[in-house]
C-alpha cells in the first residue's frame, strides 16, 4: 500500500519560514516525480514545484527565490523548503507522486500552511 504522509505545516508570520516534508511508503521517492501542489481558499489547486528523477527542478513564477524542492533517496521523503513566505502563500499543500508512462500517481492527504500577522 503507497502513503504519502505530509508534514512540517502550520501558522507563520509573514517572511517567515517553512520546510515540508513527503514521508512516502510503498514507493521509492527517487523513481517518481515528486510535486508538490496547493489549493488556497477559493481557489483552483496549482502545481508548486516539481522535482524530475534526473533531479531538474521547475517552480510555480510566483514561488521562485523563495521556494526550493528536494529529495533524500535514504529517508525516502521529499520536502518543500518555504522561505519569505507571503499571505498569498496560504493553502493547503499536497504532495504527489507521479510515475510518468507508468500512470502511477499518488497525493497525500494534505497540509495546512497559513501565513498572517
Amino acid at each position: 500500500q503507497v502513503q504519502l504522509v505530509e508534514s512540517g505545516g502550520g501558522l507563520v508570520q509573514p517572511g517567515g519560514s517553512l520546510r515540508l516534508s513527503c514521508a512516502a511508503s510503498g514507493i521509492y521517492v527517487d523513481f517518481y516525480i515528486m510535486n508538490w501542489y496547493r489549493q488556497g481558499p477559493g481557489k483552483r489547486r496549482e502545481l508548486v514545484a516539481s522535482i524530475a528523477v534526473n533531479e531538474s527542478a521547475n517552480y510555480l513564477d510566483s514561488v521562485k527565490g523563495r521556494f526550493s524542492i528536494s529529495r533524500d533517496k535514504v529517508k525516502n521523503q521529499a520536502y518543500l523548503q518555504m522561505n519569505n513566505l507571503k499571505p498569498d502563500d496560504t493553502a493547503v499543500y499536497y504532495c504527489n507522486a507521479n510515475g510518468g508512462v507508468t500512470g502511477r500517481d499518488y497525493w497525500g492527504q494534505g497540509i495546512q500552511v497559513t501565513v498572517s500577522s
